[in-house]
C-alpha cells in the first residue's frame, strides 16, 4: 500500500511546533506546518470533537483521514488513562506537550514520553497508557483505517451514548476519506 505522510516528515513537523505559547498557537503551527508539506491531503479547518476510546476521553481534531491513513491532534487539558487499542495498523504518536506514560503487558516500570517524543504502537500490539496531567499529541496511522473505527466507536455507542459526537465523528471521516477518494488516494 501506497502511503502520502512519511512518519519522520511528521515528527519534524511536531518538533518545530513544541513549546510555541499558548496551547492554540501551537497546534496552529503543528496544522500549518502539515499544510504547507502536504497541501492537498489536510483540512484544517474541522471542528474539535469528543473522543472516547477504550476508556480514555479526550478531544481530537481530524485533519486527515482516507482507507489508509488518518492524522489527528489528540489532547486532553485534564488528564485520562484506558486501553490503546489493538489493531492491524501502525500508529504514531508525537507528542507535543504534558507526558503520556505507557507499559505493554509483562512489564513492570513505566515508559514516559515527553515532549519531542515518539510512541509507537505496532501493529497487532496493545497497551495501557495514561496522561496524568494534560497532554496533546499529533497521531497519525497507516494501515487499514476502517478496521480501528469499532474500537475508536464503541465506547460513544454503548457507554456515553453521545450520539451528537458519533454522528460529527462519523460525518467529517467520512467526508475527508471521499475527498481522498476523489484524489485517487486510497
Amino acid at each position: 500500500m501506497a502511503y502520502v505522510f512519511d512518519p519522520s516528515d511528521l515528527h519534524e513537523i511536531a518538533r518545530a511546533a513544541i513549546g510555541k505559547k499558548p496551547r492554540s498557537e501551537m497546534i496552529a503551527a503543528v496544522v500549518d506546518g502539515l499544510v504547507a508539506k502536504y497541501p492537498k491531503h489536510i483540512e484544517p479547518d474541522g471542528p474539535w470533537l469528543f473522543n472516547n476510546a477504550g476508556g480514555a476521553m479526550g478531544q481530537i481534531k481530524i485533519l486527515h483521514s482516507s482507507l489508509s491513513e488518518y492524522i489527528l491532534i489528540f489532547g486532553t487539558p485534564i488528564g485520562t488513562e484506558g486501553h490503546s487499542g489493538r489493531y492491524g495498523t501502525e500508529v504514531y504518536d508525537f507528542m507535543l506537550e504534558g507526558e503520556m506514560w505507557c507499559f505493554h503487558a509483562g512489564e513492570f516500570d513505566t515508559t514516559v514520553f515527553k515532549p519531542g517524543d515518539l510512541a509507537l504502537l505496532g501493529a497487532d500490539k496493545a497497551k495501557g497508557y495514561a496522561v496524568p496531567n494534560h497532554a496533546f499529541m499529533l497521531e497519525y496511522a497507516r494501515g487499514v483505517i476502517p478496521s480501528m473505527l469499532p474500537f475508536g466507536l464503541a465506547d460513544t455507542v454503548f457507554s456515553t451514548r453521545d450520539n451528537k459526537t458519533l454522528g460529527r465523528t462519523l460525518w467529517h471521516y467520512g467526508k475527508l476519506a471521499v475527498r481522498e477518494l476523489m484524489q485517487g488516494k486510497i
